[in-house]
């Protein structure tokens, strides 16, 4: 036998056996809020709702920045007239709040089935989906060889694998079913051409991978406003009088390295005010409450609080859905998941495309390519720092000289303007040829 189907062989064993561990673990998930506390059965292949007549394809994703990367294509296949229906997984409540209101109109939306025997052959026996459409690096072994067995196409859009995936992947025991799994796709389109030959390396078809650019550059094009561009306005206006500058999807521990550089900068600018924008809205309490602790005045989002009544130079946003409209806010965005070591970053894009300055940490990971690719069209469109001191200091600079800081903003639109063009077209090119002339 070969040993790449007899290491998936094992996988679904292991996965058919931890079947009721998984079910205990996802109603742990539910108690905790991490899963939708009415359609957690849908984590299982329980579908909640009816397949339509007719053709469908099935596009994948977990969280939000795969999610968003996905809609762009999907709005796309509507305008073609495709004329077939179109089903979203994601994996994660907070993508779901925040993509059901991107969704175009027809979409079908379900929680991703976890990757048991069970609970995928359930959701493919409901749904029969035409083709299968996986964002980014989701190379779950059942779900790809179960789709596959039944002869439904698959595609690999924004296909990625950091650095310490291949490694992983690279392994002798992993490597033999990794190479399965990637010989079963019709389409791999990676984000680079870095990633396009990890994907070589483990021995995808070579014929089937084809690069048109990276999703993530699209997303603002597409985006919808979720009805919050009044108070955004009104935010800014009553920022007017103040230097702000933004600092976004931070994680864990990274509040720590702001407010570290906030406390510095108020010494030269005592009129800033920084935008903390944490990764998960549920630790944003408890930053409020350790600033307070300290006896600052802190303002949180969700209660409405105007800043200059209550002075405040510390803004923490603790809702979801409005960090793109935000960076409109602020001419400085410092994107967050890159200054403690283990982090890998997290999307650019989004800042470029309100004519933010960007500056970054230098734990970027699989954002790396979009960090090198941007500097390399203009060096002033992104600014990355390896401490907090050189994070102030580039703060510092770009608040002490509005000329400086208006060039580092027209940088950052016009190189986003200039990598987001032509991405979908080249993408709807390559799933047409490889996946729906087949439907």
């Amino acid at each position: 036998m070969d040993l790449g189907l007899l290491v998936y062989k094992l996988y679904r064993a292991l996965t058919y056996s931890f079947s009721p561990l998984f079910h205990l673990h996802i109603q742990w998930r539910r108690l905790r809020g991490l899963e939708h506390f009415q359609r957690w059965p849908e984590r299982f292949g329980r579908t909640s709702a009816v397949r339509p007549p007719g053709s469908l394809v099935w596009f994948h994703a977990v969280s939000l920045g795969e999610g968003m990367a996905a809609i762009p294509v999907i709005r796309h296949c509507n305008e073609m007239k495709l004329n077939v229906t179109i089903l979203m997984t994601t994996s994660t409540v907070s993508a779901f709040e925040v993509i059901k209101n991107q969704l175009p109109l027809g979409v079908l939306h379900q929680f991703a089935p976890l990757d048991t025997p069970v609970a995928i052959e359930r959701f493919l026996c409901h749904w029969k989906p035409n083709a299968v459409v996986i964002m980014e690096n989701e190379l779950w072994p059942n779900l790809i060889m179960c789709a596959a067995g039944l002869l439904i196409p698959l595609a690999l859009l924004n296909a990625r694998m950091s650095t310490k995936s291949y490694k992983r992947w690279s392994s002798p025991f992993s490597r033999p079913l990794v190479s399965l799994l990637l010989s079963k796709f019709s389409l791999i389109a990676p984000l680079s051409t870095l990633q396009g030959i990890h994907f070589q390396l483990l021995q995808a078809p070579p014929f089937v991978i084809s690069y048109s650019g990276d999703l993530k550059y699209v997303v603002n094009k597409f985006h919808v406003s979720s009805g919050t561009s009044e108070s955004i306005r009104a935010l800014k206006a009553e920022l007017s009088e103040m230097k702000v500058w933004i600092a976004s999807s931070l994680h864990r521990g990274e509040e720590e390295v702001i407010l570290g550089v906030h406390n510095m900068l108020l010494q030269s600018h005592p009129d800033s005010l920084v935008i903390i924008v944490p990764r998960h809205p549920h630790h944003c309490q408890q930053i409020a409450q350790k600033l307070r602790k300290d006896g600052q005045s802190v303002v949180l989002r969700s209660q409405n609080e105007k800043i200059t009544s209550k002075k405040a130079n510390i803004y923490v946003v603790d809702t979801l859905g409005e960090l793109r409209e935000l960076y409109r806010v602020a001419p400085i965005a410092v994107i967050g998941g890159s200054f403690l070591p283990g982090l890998t970053g997290h999307n650019l894009s989004e800042a470029a495309a309100a004519g933010c300055t960007i500056i970054t940490g230098c734990h970027v990971g699989h954002f790396s390519h979009m960090v090198k690719t941007m500097q390399q069209s203009n060096p002033l469109s992104v600014t990355q720092v390896s401490t907090k001191l050189e994070l102030k200091e580039a703060i510092d600079f770009l608040l002490s000289n509005p000329e400086i800081l208006e060039a580092h903003q027209r940088a950052s639109k016009e190189v986003y303007e200039s990598l987001s063009s032509c991405i979908i077209s080249k993408t709807w090119k390559l799933l047409n040829f490889h996946i729906f002339k087949r439907l």
